[in-house]
């Protein structure tokens, strides 16, 4: 009975992993799925299913050192309201936006706008308002799904330091952003989030 939970639970593991959003959590969890598997069906001497398991740990044990190390080609583009592509990139993304960001209203007027590019790709996208000197009142802090490690982020604020943007405000989340916040470095301050 405890040789089939083992086996229920490593699959229980690579099913949850599909479910995830960041690319990153989505190999560390099937990794630790499929090796749990493998390790099951090695108990109940089923090798070819030993094989693709283990098969499958290298292959996500290689790409997360291709996704953690590989030193990626990010730009940022500043942009304004009216250009077609931030209207596309909006619409495209707007349900998994309000994910994180539920009170975001896409027709609203911004003073910032950036776009985070790596080489030819669409990775992120930063809406805001002009705060105090230095500041920027962010409306949205947004990556697409693959670029989820927050190599675009610490890119961006990079970018934005460089230009004398020193502090970030973030007053409406979800609470599924608030373990991006802290691992860049915000301090929740009541129900708003500042960096800087």
């Amino acid at each position: 009975m405890i040789i089939e939970l083992i086996g229920y639970f490593g699959s229980l593991l690579v099913v949850v992993s599909m479910l995830m959003t960041s690319v990153v959590r989505l190999r560390i969890i099937n990794s630790i799925g499929s090796l749990i598997f493998t390790c099951y069906a090695l108990i109940i001497k089923s090798y070819p299913t030993a094989l693709m398991n283990f098969s499958l740990v290298v292959i996500n044990v290689y790409n997360l050192y291709r996704l953690l190390k590989v030193q990626k080609d990010y730009s940022v583009v500043p942009l304004s309201a009216d250009e077609a592509f931030y209207q596309y990139f909006l619409n495209r993304f707007e349900k998994n936006i309000r994910r994180f960001f539920p009170n975001f209203d896409k027709n609203a007027a911004y003073s910032k706008m950036y776009m985070i590019c790596c080489k030819t790709d669409a990775a992120g996208i930063l809406i805001g308002n002009d705060g105090e000197e230095g500041e920027i009142n962010v409306a949205v802090d947004y990556a697409t799904p693959a670029y989820r490690d927050c190599s675009a982020g610490k890119h961006l604020y990079r970018y934005l330091e460089e230009r004398g943007l020193t502090k970030l405000t973030v007053a409406d989340c979800s609470f599924w952003h608030h373990s991006y916040l802290r691992h860049m470095g915000f301090k929740r301050d009541g129900k708003t989030w500042r960096r800087g």
